[in-house]
């Protein structure tokens, strides 16, 4: 079916967006469900099977494949869920209209709906015609490709397939879903060998694919690796789906200072090329296994996401750099009709400013985590620090990554881990090895962890007051930076019309560019690491400064083009958009002259 919306909605977090098929996908809303949480979907299976009186038998956790089978029974689920609610949305005039409401004013469906209504009068050939024309928006899946912790039968490693990922996998491919599997972080090249032994994952010979790939991606060198290393296995990957470093929502995974713009570029100039080298790739090891090659040419779509605010930046994502779809994530936290938030999250979502949301050290992957101030979680962890608990308890252990002694992982979150380490750290201190300044700057560092596996699947529980002693109270948020021009809920029907641009859910008038916006984010993000590094600046840190500030040059100069010459777009910000572009080329040279400087004094002092 060609797609209705020129926008998705993205994964966020653990559980903010496992309940939004089920809200959205029979009114033709694409959205993606994060399914490494299988402890969460069964819970939520048994509450909507209770809400929707329909039969539940429980999948324990000792049941063989457990989490395969939680993950395949929960989409099922969700399907049939959607699919029952698109049909009884052909019965009602009030849901129909909503449907195409929904839409925007250039949709061909609408139109062809309104001219066959009105030449029609008998419901039943409407709701016939319904039927026909409409289809349950994509119910995608993702998977953080990292989160591949090895599995014990008590002291007994299980075999591969039943790694975290490896079993999430295997539970998107037994379901009845025909969509996508959306891969996040990075290659990981064991999970990717999986993929072929599940036929839904092959195209036909129409090049029809009963379950895609998506690949979620910062920069095109990686796409093209990524998907030859699929290609290679006789699978296609049918979308490449570029997000912002750190424009963006939920865990940064920044650049070496290459920016959207530039970016995007690179893939539409590329796209057809990419097609191409990636095709005959592709055929050679279908040919090779004997699988059947597509007569067609397979359909490749380029998506963006991250920072996105206004039906402008939305457009010229579409027309200039011809992208399928744009991903709208953060705005869609205000949306209660669309995402799972708590009302007392959602308030301080709603009051959030600049100054709340910031690149934390929450995560105990170690990676740069969206976060808010004085998120209910947070502030049950320091309570925690306070009375002299260290870290929480680790039931899930899904982010238990960290090698341990026994032979199995940890979560640097985890109590277990943190009580060890506090240990370690006071013994550095009383040899000397730590200065009481160091031994402070660790400790945070330390207890500055999250449990996020709780705190980021705790929300949907409150709402739907499901049992939550193993998560406990604690809500865990990841908003994007752009959450602070959004000040108030809204509803679905005032988020598309945002987003198409028949009115405008924003209050403020201030927001900036979403390229001004992304730039200034990698200048502070460039700038706070220099300062951690110029204390100990060597030639190796130089030169992955100066390849960082080079790029940086290297964006601006092109958004100084692209400003200059794309003249009917952004009017009322190209003033501002031109003062940004050049403070910050004038701030990377102070900050080449204060690396330069440093690097001779070390060597004077040498």
């Amino acid at each position: 079916m060609k797609k209705i919306h020129s926008f998705h909605i993205p994964v966020m977090g653990i559980a903010f967006s496992v309940e939004t098929p089920i809200k959205t996908a029979h009114l033709g809303l694409d959205s993606v469900v994060f399914i490494n949480d299988d402890v969460l979907l069964e819970k939520l299976r048994k509450f909507y099977t209770s809400k929707f009186d329909l039969p539940y038998v429980e999948i324990t956790k000792k049941a063989f494949d457990s989490r395969a089978k939680r993950i395949t029974a929960y989409l099922n689920l969700v399907k049939d869920l959607a699919e029952k609610k698109l049909d009884d949305l052909t019965k009602s005039s009030s849901d129909i209209k909503k449907y195409f409401d929904l839409l925007p004013n250039t949709s061909t469906l609408k139109q062809k709906f309104s001219d066959f209504s009105s030449k029609i009068i008998d419901a039943t050939e409407i709701q016939k015609w319904l039927k026909e024309n409409l289809n349950i928006g994509d119910i995608n899946v993702n998977i953080m490709t990292k989160l591949d912790k090895q599995n014990f039968d008590k002291n007994e490693a299980l075999p591969i397939e039943f790694n975290d990922a490896h079993a999430a996998l295997r539970g998107f491919a037994n379901s009845n879903l025909e969509s996508s599997m959306v891969f996040s972080a990075g290659m990981n090249p064991r999970l990717f060998a999986y993929i072929d032994k599940f036929d839904d994952f092959f195209p036909d010979v129409n090049g029809n694919i009963k379950k895609k790939i998506i690949l979620k991606v910062s920069d095109y060198r990686s796409a093209l690796i990524q998907g030859k290393f699929l290609a290679k296995k006789g699978i296609w990957v049918s979308e490449y789906r570029i997000e912002s470093g750190l424009n963006c929502g939920g865990h940064a995974f920044a650049t070496d200072g290459f920016l959207m713009g530039p970016i995007l570029e690179e893939f539409r100039d590329n796209k057809e090329n990419l097609i191409a080298e990636v095709t005959t790739i592709l055929n050679a090891a279908l040919e090779n296994t004997g699988k059947i090659i597509p007569k067609v040419k397979l359909e490749l779509k380029i998506t963006a996401q991250g920072g996105v605010g206004t039906a402008e930046e939305q457009n010229f994502l579409l027309d200039y750099y011809k992208v399928d779809s744009v991903g709208w994530g953060t705005p869609f936290l205000l949306v209660p009709e669309v995402t799972s938030v708590d009302d007392a999250t959602l308030e301080k979502l709603v009051n959030a400013k600049e100054k709340d949301l910031f690149l934390s050290d929450a995560s105990p992957l170690g990676v740069p985590f969206n976060n808010i101030k004085n998120s209910s979680k947070n502030i049950e962890t320091q309570l925690g620090v306070k009375n002299g608990k260290l870290g929480s308890p680790c039931p899930k252990k899904f982010l238990a990554l960290n090698p341990h002694t026994d032979g199995k992982t940890i979560c640097t979150a985890s109590s277990k881990y943190q009580k060890i380490k506090f240990n370690n750290l006071k013994v550095q201190l009383e040899t000397g090895e730590l200065n009481d300044s160091q031994f402070k700057k660790e400790f945070k560092s330390l207890t500055s962890k999250e449990c996020l596996c709780n705190g980021l699947s705790t929300s949907v529980m409150h709402i739907n007051n499901i049992d939550r002693k193993l998560e406990n109270e604690g809500v865990s948020v990841c908003p994007g930076p752009n959450l602070a021009y959004y000040s108030k809920t809204s509803t679905l029907q005032d988020m598309t019309n945002h987003i198409y641009g028949k009115s405008s859910v924003m209050n403020r008038t201030d927001r900036p560019n979403m390229y001004i916006k992304e730039l200034g984010l990698y200048m502070d993000f460039l700038q706070n690491k220099l300062n951690d590094a110029l204390s100990v600046m060597d030639k190796k840190k130089e030169r992955y400064f100066g390849k960082f500030i080079k790029n940086m040059e290297n964006g601006i100069i092109y958004y100084q083009d692209l400003f200059t010459n794309a003249k009917e777009v952004f009017s009322d910000k190209r003033a501002a958009i031109f003062t940004e572009l050049e403070d910050s080329f004038n701030e990377l040279q102070v900050m080449k002259m204060k690396i330069e400087s440093v690097l001779v004094s070390f060597q004077t002092k040498k």
